[in-house]
């Protein structure tokens, strides 16, 4: 028998199927090996959210095996052990409401990065499109516990950049869903590998900030297709 509320049981099924799907993008976008990362996405109108088990093989994820946590991070439906960064994703939701989704990758480029505690330059329209910013570092901090997500948080917390490269560990992203989430790990990584490339050539030059502002409200409300406004109903 389920211990879900039974408004939950339909979204959470749909979540389970989401979440589970999700991470085979990680695996196509090739931001994780082995059984490292994981995603997870809140249930909507609960303090609930579902997310991987803990080394379970990426092959092997399927919806059945996703854990429902509360936003403690105690397993309320799931028959195996959560990912190692549940309590992480937990305090992110725990604080920042507006959350729908957490991701966390260690992408190699990235990860190059958040190895030097450097943050990644804005010096791209892409990343002033999806970053509005530079991608900020947090500050280091052992798995096990909260630590991890207080890091995202403090160092999120205002900015606009979804993406936080958490120093000697990896990425982290939010977003308002697991789907926005993952994306931002994928522009992730493919501007960090881009950069990267850039200052074997020279020292990439900054945007300016004017142009991120103007760049990154361009792509947030403008780009891509727009709702046509509703049509009152004629008599």
């Amino acid at each position: 028998m389920s211990s879900l509320p039974a408004s939950a049981v339909e979204a959470v099924a749909g979540l389970r199927r989401q979440v589970s799907d999700l991470h085979q993008e990680l695996v196509r976008y090739h931001l994780v090996v082995w059984t490292a990362g994981n995603v997870s996405a809140r249930v909507p109108g609960h303090d609930l959210f579902v997310i991987k088990p803990s080394g379970v093989a990426y092959e092997d994820l399927a919806p059945e095996n996703m854990i429902v946590c509360d936003l403690d991070g105690t397993v309320v439906e799931g028959e195996l052990s959560p990912s190692s960064d549940t309590a992480a994703h937990a305090y992110v939701y725990r604080q920042l409401p507006e959350v729908g989704g957490v991701v966390h990758t260690h992408s190699t480029y990235a990860c190059a990065w958040a190895a030097r505690h450097e943050p990644v330059p804005c010096v791209l329209t892409a990343m002033a499109d999806e970053f509005g910013a530079e991608i900020p570092v947090g500050p280091f901090a052992l798995i096990g516990d909260d630590s991890i997500g207080q890091g995202i948080v403090e160092t999120l917390r205002g900015h606009r950049s979804p993406a936080v490269l958490m120093a000697g560990h990896g990425v982290f992203t939010i977003g308002k869903d697991g789907k926005a989430a993952v994306k931002a790990a994928v522009m992730c990584e493919d501007v960090a590998r881009t950069v990267h490339i850039s200052r074997q050539l020279g020292e990439p030059q900054p945007l300016l900030p004017t142009d991120i502002d103007r760049l990154h409200d361009r792509y947030q409300n403008v780009y891509g297709q727009q709702q046509p406004p509703s049509q009152g109903v004629r008599a």
